[in-house]
């Protein structure tokens, strides 16, 4: 029996209800394979600095290195509430990208997918949308003006000021851009890389790179594009799109939109991994304004467990026989509040409904 050690991380606000439901659908694996996840909670988020006063104690990072693998839920609260916690303590400055550099987790992975039979989820026309949309959307993650050098004063004239520094060198971005390559020649062999290189001399050195890698890769057909331009092409022509790899603040942006074009951030799941290690985590915030109400959709959740099951573990078939069972749950006519509304032909449903029956669906497909 493989075995292996998993921290789980609930979050704040919906993040403990979806990852309940995560875990729902992996102990159906764990009861249909050879294996055995040792789950293993940790504190981590605003919840977490209320509690202990760090939004990642020393404990989560003791677990956290002897894990496998890390899941994640999602983490920060209101603004209201936020701004009770120091700005450089708040959870997205403490121990995210903290979490991100510690690990190095430089690829991440956002799929961005819907399937023509769930084109109505999408508030794009259908002629626009035409047979789905299947992009994978690759974002460099330990660098760029996230992890530059900060600075808040006052400056010569007695006016406050902010400095961030976009920073990146060959080697961050190189890395980054072989993963995409790489993941292009495993789906439509097509990359666009998005940039900003009529402003940015980042995104210069960045094409540079791209156009570099592109020739060890000939059979991928490569496409630049400028983030605004790509903005606008997300709306009106999707199904263009196959790879896209940008840095860090542009893929932050682009994939919320992303999310957008299906319907809800609630279909966005990802994967973060490093050299070493990888953590998973919806890509969505924490929705305080619906914790605890039953009404999060955990797709995004139950994503992100398939992610780490087929990208951690090498359980690629299990991982598909995740993704069709909350397929199963769309097309038996269910969704979450996000995705319909009532008087639309569709059954909503809550989060702990539709756990069960992806976990009920799951149960029901033949051996992995």
């Amino acid at each position: 029996m493989n075995e292996y050690r998993l921290c789980v991380m609930p979050g704040d606000g919906i993040g403990p209800e979806i990852m309940k439901e995560g875990i729902k659908a992996l102990k159906v694996v764990e009861a249909r394979n050879d294996v055995r996840f040792h789950l293993m909670e940790a504190a981590f988020g605003a919840a977490a600095w209320f509690e202990t006063g760090s939004c990642c104690p020393d404990e989560t990072w003791a677990m956290c290195d002897r894990a496998d693998a890390i899941i994640k839920g999602t983490v920060g609260l209101s603004l209201e509430e936020s701004r009770k916690i120091p700005v450089d303590e708040q959870p997205e400055r403490s121990a995210l990208l903290p979490m991100r550099r510690r690990y190095d987790t430089f690829a991440n992975f956002r799929p961005v997918y819907l399937p023509r039979a769930f084109n109505h989820f999408s508030p794009l026309k259908p002629e626009v949308v035409g047979d789905g949309i299947d992009i994978m959307i690759i974002r460099e993650l330990v660098g760029g003006i996230y992890f530059g050098e900060k600075e808040t004063g006052i400056n010569d004239e007695g006016l406050r000021y902010a400095r961030e520094v976009l920073d990146y060198d060959e080697r961050l971005i190189k890395r980054t851009v072989d993963v995409a390559f790489e993941t292009a020649t495993k789906r439509r062999r097509k990359l666009h890389n998005i940039n900003k290189s009529n402003v940015l001399k980042s995104s210069i050195l960045w094409t540079d790179i791209v156009m570099e890698t592109a020739r060890d890769f000939p059979d991928v057909e490569v496409h630049h594009m400028l983030v605004d331009a790509a903005a606008t092409a997300l709306c009106l022509n999707p199904g263009q799109f196959d790879v896209m790899v940008m840095e860090n603040m542009f893929g932050d942006i682009l994939s919320d939109q992303a999310g957008g074009i299906l319907g809800s951030l609630g279909l966005m799941p990802s994967a973060c991994l490093g050299p070493e290690k990888a953590y998973y985590e919806p890509s969505h915030g924490s929705a305080p304004d619906i914790a605890g109400k039953n009404v999060a959709n955990p797709y995004s959740m139950i994503g992100s467990f398939a992610m780490m099951l087929d990208m951690s573990f090498g359980m690629r078939e299990e991982a598909d026989n995740l993704w069709k069972a909350m397929e199963s749950v769309f097309a038996a006519g269910y969704s979450t509040g996000d995705l319909s509304r009532p008087g639309g032909g569709i059954r909503i449903v809550g989060t702990e409904e539709f756990g069960d029956r992806v976990a009920d669906a799951l149960d029901r497909t033949g051996d992995s």
